[in-house]
């Protein structure tokens, strides 16, 4: 299936995103070139934004509904290192697309908290990990979580690309990155229902360029 197939399937289940149809075809592109120049995705929020943060690198780093067999040439490299372990290694290791979560370190975010300031936490971690080329995406359902813009400043700031997954008006994130995804809700738990199926269209279509 093509990359952009997804997308169609994606405004075919849920008709109420086809407003947002061209923003996510751009926050895939922005995607997509990053992975090609070898960068990785961070992402950034609060809350269920958060679990979804975490749900995202899920989707990535493994196989999300192919099988992403290394290849035959790392497997080799594998067994070279070690017979037995490298053939198990070579059987189960999956390829993944790098991504990090910036919301499960717990004794890296609350020294910061405690020693620095806790609104800063995503933005510290994002000029730790964030290189030129690199992308974050934001969620935030409000579009004003001040912890995501302070990541989305700096960022900016590092010459990587944002992404703002929000809804509402989508506030200060829809302002501020390179590309915003509003989906058409006002209250959060129904915001944070359509942010899943626009995340999982992203993967999917990232799973069917790269694998």
């Amino acid at each position: 299936m093509e990359p952009m197939k997804y997308l169609e399937e994606l405004v075919e289940r849920y008709p109420v995103l086809d407003v947002v149809k061209d923003d996510v075809q751009k926050a895939y592109e922005l995607l997509e070139a990053c992975y090609e120049q070898g960068g990785k995705l961070l992402i950034a929020g609060n809350g269920g934004s958060c679990a979804d943060a975490e749900h995202i690198v899920g989707e990535l780093m493994k196989g999300f509904v192919k099988r992403r067999e290394v290849s035959d040439s790392f497997a080799e490299c594998l067994r070279n290192a070690d017979e037995v372990r490298g053939a198990e290694l070579a059987k189960k290791l999956q390829g993944g697309l790098p991504a990090i979560a910036l919301t499960g370190h717990a004794g890296l975010s609350t020294a910061y908290l405690n020693d620095v300031d806790g609104d800063l936490i995503f933005a510290q971690q994002t000029y730790g990990y964030g290189r030129p080329g690199d992308v974050l995406i934001g969620i935030s359902t409000s579009g004003n979580a001040k912890n995501v813009m302070y990541a989305m400043t700096v960022a900016k700031a590092l010459g990587m690309k944002t992404i703002g997954l929000t809804g509402k008006d989508g506030g200060a994130l829809k302002r501020e990155a390179d590309v915003s995804v509003v989906v058409p809700e006002t209250e959060t738990f129904k915001i944070q229902e359509l942010h899943l199926p626009v995340y999982h269209a992203l993967c999917l279509m990232l799973e069917e360029r790269f694998f």
